[in-house]
């Protein structure tokens, strides 16, 4: 008993250990990302705002929403360009402070055509934030320090999303112009944290080593992509991914309807709760195992689990058994959302490194596209049981070809 004990009590030092002595930059963003996922208030209840309080139509409701996504595609683009031309820090406190300003009208005043303006062009900026932030981790930390950096990153996403539509949810209910000010109010103070505690980052970081893939490039962003081939085809198997992963909040829902019929919604409420708290309790300790596996390695074993977790979901019947795929399938999220950064840092051009990124958001849009608008085309003609005899095929699919990619590259 005394040996178990020291053992857990081991393991648990070095999960907390893991991430002592990053910069102290890092332990910043930890903090503002929960900030701002804690106060990203007004996305997630979009939908509603529309149709209950705006009185739109499920039609005109489905346009705006479906612009809501699509504008963060031109707005990463956006943020990745001036991030790399102008300053990481500079990009993230315009377009994160721009972003709260412009939801501050729609507390006030009740026009539905200047809300839904408001609301797009602060979709824009949000956009232009994730390019920042991902380019600030890269340039400050080593290569190897990397997937620590993003998992910090990542699980302080996680905690604000836990806790942020709780508090959402009674501002929607009691207090709607709250639900814009305290969007904006998080945003302001989030910026504050960094206006007051980072300094602007040189790419030429004093700590990260130039490793070849990382030298600034002196072609445009086209040839610079064209030198390395293996980055376009990993952007082009994440678009496989992504489709394969929106099946969680598309396709999941509607096969927990099939399934437990009145009871589906509550179901799946559940099965989000308890992919929040996998993502909580498990980054850490998947981080600490996984570190010395390439992050190429890392991204394939994630397809692999998204086989298993979501192709088991068509064989089962019971909710206990829909737990067990929530959390395969998430630790499938966890290994892609520590690694993927890593892999696109560290085979970047320094000056160069912003602009990648936005092009990884932009696959994960085409992707999560992709795989909603032709799942539901397949659901109508197949239906939903057949979904995830496909969905494991196409992440397999997906994971063999990872693995040959980490044939051919060493990073």
């Amino acid at each position: 008993m005394l040996k178990e004990e020291l053992l857990k009590r081991g393991v648990s030092k070095n999960l907390i250990n893991a991430y002592r002595g990053l910069p102290k930059s890092i332990y910043i963003f930890f903090i503002v990302q929960i900030v701002n996922r804690f106060g990203d208030f007004v996305v997630p209840f979009l939908t509603l705002y529309l149709t209950q309080k705006l009185g739109l139509s499920f039609e005109a409701t489905g346009v705006i929403v479906m612009l809501a996504s699509l504008v963060r595609i031109p707005g990463s683009l956006f943020g990745g360009k001036f991030a790399d031309l102008l300053g990481r820090k500079k990009v993230y406190v315009l377009a994160q402070t721009l972003a709260g300003v412009l939801l501050v009208p729609c507390a006030f005043q009740k026009n539905p055509s200047i809300n839904i303006i408001c609301i797009l062009l602060a979709t824009f900026f949000n956009g232009a934030v994730r390019p920042s932030i991902n380019s600030i981790i890269a340039d400050i930390l080593p290569p190897h320090k990397r997937q620590l950096g993003y998992s910090l990153n990542y699980l302080g996403i996680n905690i604000g999303v836990a806790l942020g539509p709780i508090v959402a949810g009674f501002l929607f209910n009691h207090s709607l112009p709250l639900l814009f000010l305290g969007d904006a109010l998080t945003s302001f103070f989030a910026v504050t944290l960094v206006v007051r505690y980072v300094s602007e980052v040189n790419s030429i970081s004093a700590e990260a080593a130039v490793t070849e893939e990382e030298k600034d490039e002196s072609e445009n962003i086209f040839k610079a992509l064209y030198k390395r081939p293996h980055i376009i085809i990993l952007l082009m198997i994440y678009i496989i991914y992504s489709a394969v992963y929106t099946q969680h909040r598309f396709s999941l829902p509607i096969m927990l309807d099939n399934t437990f019929l009145a009871q589906g919604p509550e179901k799946f409420g559940w099965l989000m709760s308890i992919n929040a708290l996998t993502v909580i309790t498990s980054t850490m300790w998947i981080t600490t195992i996984t570190k010395r596996v390439k992050p190429i390695n890392n991204l394939g074993l994630a397809g692999v689990l998204y086989a298993i977790g979501f192709g088991m979901i068509g064989e089962i019947h019971t909710f206990f058994l829909f737990i067990i795929s929530t959390i395969l399938w998430t630790f499938g999220e966890i290994l892609m959302a520590t690694n993927f950064g890593t892999y696109i840092a560290n085979n970047s051009p320094r000056n160069y490194r912003a602009r990648f990124s936005a092009l990884s958001n932009i696959s994960n849009a085409i992707g999560g596209s992709l795989g909603t608008s032709l799942m539901g085309v397949y659901i109508g003609t197949r239906g939903i049981n057949s979904v995830w005899q496909i969905i494991f095929v196409i992440s397999c699919l997906a994971a063999i070809l990872m693995f040959t990619l980490s044939i051919n590259t060493c990073r």
